[in-house]
């Protein structure tokens, strides 16, 4: 599966780099999201203590943390495309590369 993405993604560079600047632009919004949203969730928990969880500060901090999960996920999306290009410029393409004597 990865080996066929990979492949995909190597025959059509131009919409690797569009992919490529569409997950850097998710990440980065999602990133500075999350810090604003968690630390504005746990000085609640501080200020109230435990009375907030009532009131679902519980269930905002789980989703803060899938959120971050999320985030973690545009970035090694970010990354593959990136490894991509990069070895597209250099020539080093692995359909490119002659199969290893074994």
């Amino acid at each position: 599966m990865r080996r066929h993405l990979i492949a995909w993604l190597c025959k059509r560079e131009w919409l690797t780099f569009l992919l490529m600047g569409v997950f850097f632009l998710l990440f980065g919004v999602m990133t500075a999201n999350i810090f604003v949203l968690l630390k504005a969730n746990i000085d609640l928990f501080l200020d109230y203590g435990r009375m907030v969880i009532a009131d679902g500060a519980l269930l905002q901090l789980a989703e803060l943390i899938a959120y971050g999960y999320l985030s973690l996920l545009f970035y090694i999306l970010f990354k593959t495309c990136e490894h991509v290009l990069v070895n597209g410029l250099a020539g080093d393409h692995p359909q490119r590369r002659s199969p290893e004597p074994r």
